[in-house]
């Protein structure tokens, strides 16, 4: 199995969704204490930093397409049939 062959993803990837999920968490914790604007408008930002570092660590190319799959039952009578 090559690099581009697993399903794991990279590390850079890896490292945009963390820092977009923990910028999202932050605006989100900031809007439900008070609101509190300052962590709020922080948690933004670094979303903001998340959604930039995506084209520059090309995550969407980090993708691994299957083949079709087929389903164990082909007959009409359907699943519970």
């Amino acid at each position: 199995m090559t690099a581009r062959e697993n399903h794991w993803g990279r590390a850079s990837s890896w490292l945009t969704v963390t820092v977009i999920m923990l910028g999202f968490a932050a605006a989100g914790t900031g809007l439900c204490m008070g609101p509190d604007w300052f962590l709020l408008w922080a948690g933004t930002t670094v979303c903001a930093i998340g959604v930039i570092l995506m084209p520059v660590f090309r995550v969407f190319q980090d993708v691994v397409v299957d083949g079709p799959r087929t389903t164990r039952d082909q007959s009409a009578r359907g699943v519970l049939g």
